[in-house]
Order: structure tokens, then C-alpha cells, then sequence
């Protein structure tokens, strides 16, 4: 991972950071104290204090940064292009799965009130379909944890390919 951005990142304004963060996470709570911790003397740092701070958080900024995310399968939202690469296992999926998706998208935000999100990255179609229907059993308090915690994962990700950025 790249010292250059790192440092970057470190020289930022402070509203200038907080809008790097709020780029890779959407939950204004999560991107101003990660901002606030600088300088990091390391990524690895910086991943540590950015899983810290999200823990910490409660479930209303963990829906802050859910609300920002589009469907599973679709291109929308205000993370669209991180999303579109993240989930590029769904490009090779068929009009049957495809169909399976949309419909567990709508049953699973009848159920818990936000989007379906996953760490779709690496994972394929009827991956992202079966963990899709395996958490529609879930109840709704265990089902914000979990969101949250795939959250913190694509967060992590988007950290990595920040820093690693030229």
C-alpha cells in the first residue's frame, strides 16, 4: 500500500478528509472521527481506527451509510461505481437469477427497512442470491448487525484501494 497516499490523505483540510471518508463510507458519525484521528502512521492504522470507530457507532449511522448503497444488481446510489466493480460476479449472472435477486431485494426491505448489502466482491450470482435468502430469516436486530458488519468489510476494501490508489 502506498506511503504517498497516506501521507496525502494525512495533509488533508479537515473537511477535505471528511469528504475523502464519506466517499468510501456514507455515515457522517464514521467519516469525522476517522478524519479526526489523523495523522496515521500507517494503513494498517488506519483500518484499525476506521473498524474501531465503526463499531462504535449505532444503528441509525450504520443505516446512514446502508441508505447510501444501491441494490444488489443495480447501478443507482451514491456509492454506484465502487458498487458496479464490487459486484462484478453479477455480470455473468442469468435473467432467472437476476429476477431471484430483485425479488428477495424488495422482500428483504419490506422485512428490515433498508437495502440488502453484502461484500459482493469475489462472490457470484447465486452466492449473492443464497446469503440474500439465508438472511431474510434473520430477525431485525441480528439483521442490522450483520449489514453492519458486511459494511465494515466493503469499508476495509475501500480503504485498501484508496491508499493503494496512484
Amino acid at each position: 500500500m502506498s506511503h504517498d497516499r497516506l501521507g496525502w490523505f494525512n495533509q488533508l483540510g479537515d473537511e477535505e478528509a471528511v469528504g475523502v471518508l464519506l466517499g468510501v463510507c456514507h455515515a457522517r458519525a464514521w467519516a469525522e472521527q476517522v478524519a479526526k484521528q489523523r495523522p496515521y502512521p500507517s494503513v494498517e492504522r488506519l483500518q484499525a481506527v476506521a473498524d474501531d470507530v465503526w463499531l462504535r457507532l449505532t444503528p441509525a449511522d450504520w443505516l446512514e451509510a446502508l441508505d447510501a448503497h444501491p441494490r444488489i444488481g443495480e447501478q443507482g446510489g451514491a456509492s454506484a461505481d465502487l458498487s458496479r466493480r464490487e459486484q462484478a460476479g453479477l455480470g455473468q449472472a442469468g435473467d432467472d437469477v437476476r429476477a431471484a435477486i430483485e425479488l428477495g431485494n424488495r422482500a428483504y426491505e419490506e422485512r428490515f427497512g433498508h437495502v440488502f448489502l453484502v461484500s459482493a466482491e469475489g462472490r457470484s450470482a447465486e452466492e449473492l442470491l443464497a446469503n440474500l435468502e439465508a438472511r431474510l430469516g434473520n430477525d431485525p436486530a441480528t439483521e442490522v448487525r450483520v449489514a453492519a458488519e458486511e459494511h465494515r468489510r466493503i469499508t476495509r476494501l475501500r480503504i485498501e484501494r484508496l491508499m493503494a490508489a496512484p
